[in-house]
């Protein structure tokens, strides 16, 4: 027997979890405007260049590998709702982080607020 319940995914991720408290901070002017030009990155099927930052950000915070980012993506409610995806929704392979990486480049991953 299958049950089905209607959640939203923003009531799972309880409002006193550090993801609510970063993403309120979370510069996301900054980081549109420094990314604007890789908003086309190959193989990026959509998810847009702010989605996937925002990820490669959680891999940095949770220290993790490409490998375990993806798995970590497809299993962790809050960090899907950090990322911005859905329940449902298909995440990045973990091939995707690294080109993600290479085209935003150090420069721009450690340009300041200036």
């Amino acid at each position: 027997m299958y049950q089905v319940e209607m959640v939203s995914l923003n009531e799972l991720v309880p409002r006193t979890h550090i993801y609510r408290k970063i993403s309120d901070l979370f510069p996301t002017t900054l980081v549109r405007k420094s990314l604007k030009e890789l908003e086309h990155v190959k193989g990026a099927d959509g998810y847009g260049i702010e989605c996937l930052f925002k990820c490669l950000f959680l891999q940095y915070l949770e220290d993790l590998s490409d490998r375990e980012l993806e798995r970590f993506l497809q299993e962790n409610t809050a960090g899907k709702w950090f990322c911005g995806f859905g329940l449902s929704t298909t995440t990045p392979s973990f091939s995707l982080f690294t080109k993600v990486r290479s085209r935003i480049g150090t420069k721009r991953l450690s340009v300041s607020s200036s």
